[in-house]
């Protein structure tokens, strides 16, 4: 068998396009000959940084995006429901301590990532199919807890979103999707023959399959599709 190709998939959990692109990953992190690295950025600072301008601002593109997630979610096959004021969800509140917090947790995992998998996936949960809160400690507790971790390790984690050393990671990530041309999330990079090859967004799997010589199999391939 031939190396796996390194697939690195940026991410925040304030994007719904994510989730998407999250659980096809995880889908198929197991199908494809394919290294899957997560890295959990801040979308604030890629729009920020490219100079883009959220969806809430141009009000047809807003309208479309609640329209297109409802069809997407049914044919991803996750449970995906708009929030009652996504647009407060996604860019009032925002996502920072939310993204410190799961930076942490892969911090803290060194080297794993089934927690920053999990915890990462109930984030999504809260905010775009229970219309919870993703920024306060407690919210953030909640999740972790639902996604099997103890008290104390929540406790640990909670304490070390705060620290300096996580705060720098995920400004030093945001700035690595960045440097690959990054505007929004997700953004999938592949490694292909020593170039990295990037795609943006959730639409985009049957042609990433072409460029890293793999065969796309639908949003669910077979029995190796995770249940959420």
């Amino acid at each position: 068998m031939t190396s796996k190709k390194v697939v690195e998939l940026f991410y925040d959990v304030v994007s719904p396009y994510s989730w998407l692109g999250f659980e096809v990953m995880c889908r198929y992190r197991n199908v494809w000959n394919i290294e899957l690295k997560l890295r959990p950025a801040f979308l604030g600072g890629i729009m920020q940084g490219s100079g883009n301008k959220p969806p809430g601002l141009v009000p047809n593109k807003f309208l479309y995006m609640t329209e297109d997630l409802k069809r997407l979610a049914e044919y991803f096959s996750v449970p995906m429901q708009t929030p009652s004021d996504p647009f407060e969800a996604m860019f009032k509140k925002g996502s920072l301590s939310a993204m410190r917090f799961v930076a942490a947790v892969q911090e803290r995992e060194k080297g794993g990532d089934k927690q920053v998998e999990q915890v990462s996936r109930e984030l999504w949960r809260r905010i775009w199919s229970e219309d919870k809160d993703i920024t306060e400690p407690a919210s953030l507790s909640e999740a972790a807890m639902k996604a099997g971790l103890s008290e104390s390790e929540i406790t640990e984690v909670l304490k070390l979103s705060t620290s300096k050393e996580v705060k720098d990671k995920l400004k030093s990530t945001t700035q690595d999707a960045l440097e690959y041309g990054a505007f929004g999330f997700p953004l999938l990079v592949c490694h292909v023959n020593g170039k990295p090859e990037m795609f943006f967004g959730s639409d985009r799997f049957e042609l990433m399959a072409h460029c890293i010589g793999e065969k796309w199999l639908g949003p669910q391939p077979g029995k190796s599709a995770a249940k959420l």
